[in-house]
């Protein structure tokens, strides 16, 4: 292993805390991590790493250490492609993770052609409506969807996913046609849906020229996956706020039926998340380049 080489390795180490998650990310023997590093630190005269049994923690030349290492490998990797006539192939493992149903209503489906363009990746697809931690999970990048609150992550925007109002034929059969906001008052249900990571249950929202304004609309039942949510509004149990695509089959065959078009939640953000910009790979540039395209026709 070359001395940049064993920089990368010091630099994902350092990032995901553990010599063990860094070899699995690398897919390299423990015994070779542990080796590489020792020899760096032979190198350089110092220890940049503090290990115990439980974690791994930088020393004060390490995280000086750190930074430099990132620009460092930055560079090399402009060097190498400044004399580069031709594309270098993209290959290796990505690991990524998605909601769950954008990875099954459009990753899944649109992935033999991805992979069939980069025959030489090997795609590690995590789905999950739950906060990923990218460093302590060795993922590479993320999709998230909403407002953004970790600034250490570097995101790429992609456009507003479009919101619409769902109930199923079952359900208008027996309640009646909502038409604005104030019927839902009277007689109506919502299915409830409460957040992984908080627990608090989501009111009805809908924007207006004064700004988006929050209803309460009682529940019969709470979910906290999309799955279960779109799978009880199918069973007449209550209206859904949801993103067009996600149900755009069930529109199709009318077992749900769009109502209130001019009474829709506000739009949300769709971003790819990853750790640093100068580590960007060229198969985390390749992804990101493809779900990008992949979600274009379904953005706001």
């Amino acid at each position: 292993m070359d001395t940049l080489d064993q920089y990368r390795l010091f630099v994902r180490i350092a990032e995901m805390g553990s010599f063990i998650k860094a070899a699995n990310a690398l897919d390299l023997p423990r015994a070779s991590v542990s080796a590489a590093i020792r020899q760096l630190e032979n190198a350089l005269g110092v220890r940049l790493l503090h290990r115990t049994t439980r974690e791994v923690t930088m020393t004060a030349d390490g995280a000086a250490l750190l930074e430099r290492a990132r620009g460092l490998l930055a560079d090399a990797d402009a060097v190498v492609q400044l004399f580069q006539t031709e594309p270098r192939r993209v290959s290796g493992r990505l690991k990524v993770d998605v909601p769950s149903r954008i990875a099954r209503r459009l990753v899944a489906p649109a992935l033999p052609e991805f992979l069939q363009r980069h025959p030489h990746l090997q795609l590690a697809l995590g789905s999950s409506d739950r906060q990923i931690d990218l460093v302590h999970e060795g993922v590479d990048c993320v999709v998230r969807i909403g407002s953004l609150h970790d600034s250490s992550l570097v995101a790429h925007p992609l456009g507003r996913l479009a919101l619409i109002n769902c109930a199923s034929a079952v359900y208008l059969r027996k309640f009646g046609m909502p038409r604005k906001p104030e019927d839902l008052k009277h007689g109506h249900w919502m299915v409830g849906y409460a957040s992984p990571a908080t627990g608090r249950e989501t009111q009805w929202e809908f924007e207006t020229r004064q700004g988006e304004k929050h209803l309460a609309v009682p529940s019969r039942v709470i979910v906290n996956n999309a799955e279960s949510y779109i799978a009880c509004c199918q069973a007449g149990l209550g209206l859904i706020q949801v993103p067009r695509y996600d149900v755009q089959h069930l529109l199709r065959s009318g077992e749900l039926v769009e109502v209130m078009p001019a009474h829709r939640a506000a739009a949300m953000e769709v971003s790819v998340l990853y750790l640093h910009r100068a580590q960007r790979s060229r198969r985390l540039v390749a992804f990101v380049e493809w779900f990008e395209a992949l979600m274009r026709p379904h953005l706001d």
